[in-house]
């Protein structure tokens, strides 16, 4: 059996969340039936990990076996053609027959973008949390060491996580201000909580709105308690960029 990575770029709007779902169109379940068609048979895809509905992604990863002839660049063309273009394969490359796209995955970035102006955006709503209130971007900077580290993130849980344990190393995170009032976080971690992201930029938010400060920021995490952490930021900002192995 030949072992395919593939590297896939998506636009979550659309779809409900990455995993497969029996009544519900997702990433992985239209990706199958595409390599269904192309193999004439049942194909398993394995993701470095799942998305959750209305959340993007530019660099997601994931695995296949199967028996064929077809080459990377035909199950490449071909996927692109039966996809809808809300999904498109960046790059199919042969695998060590031992890759798996999750269990290997050494650490992933992702990107949460805001927008943070008194004018909401047209174009590009459905690609950033839109916050009217002028944020305090170096109060929210001046919290953001704090989960540098490996800690217990149960505060930045959602509830429902397969987990085995909620510790967490975050290597990098850091605020980016952009043009057009455009906030980018950007954080890298060994793994990720579900909704743990998106938690973290919410609690934020509350930062930048002054509602807590830097140091409650710390505490709440340190509480291991979701019930102080804010709220949970829309999924429709959230980026997986990149899976490192």
């Amino acid at each position: 059996m030949t072992n395919f990575k593939l590297t896939i770029e998506y636009d979550g709007s659309a779809c409900h969340g990455w995993q497969r779902q029996k009544h519900e169109r997702t990433v992985q379940g239209d990706i199958e039936k595409a390599l269904m068609t192309m193999a004439g048979r049942k194909v398993t895809l394995n993701g470095s990990g799942r998305t959750d509905a209305g959340v993007h992604a530019f660099g997601q990863v994931a695995n296949f076996h199967c028996d064929t002839r077809l080459t990377p660049e035909i199950f490449q063309k071909g996927l692109n053609s039966l996809l809808n273009d809300d999904i498109v394969i960046r790059e199919c490359q042969f695998a060590d027959e031992k890759f798996h796209a999750r269990y290997d995955a050494k650490n992933k970035t992702y990107h949460y973008r805001i927008l943070n102006r008194l004018i909401p955006a047209a174009i590009r709503r459905q690609y950033a949390w839109f916050i009217r209130q002028k944020l305090d971007t170096a109060a929210m900077t001046s919290a953001i060491p704090h989960i540098i580290g490996t800690y217990d993130f149960k505060a930045f849980e959602g509830t429902g996580s397969p987990r085995s344990h909620t510790t967490r190393s975050v290597l990098n995170a850091e605020f980016v201000e952009q043009e057009g009032g455009y906030l980018l976080f950007e954080i890298k971690a060994d793994g990720f909580l579900r909704y743990m992201v998106r938690n973290i930029v919410g609690t934020l938010a509350d930062v930048g709105r002054c509602r807590i400060t830097a140091d409650d920021f710390k505490q709440i995490l340190l509480s291991k308690d979701r019930h102080q952490a804010g709220t949970t930021a829309p999924p429709h900002g959230l980026f997986l960029m990149h899976v490192k192995y």
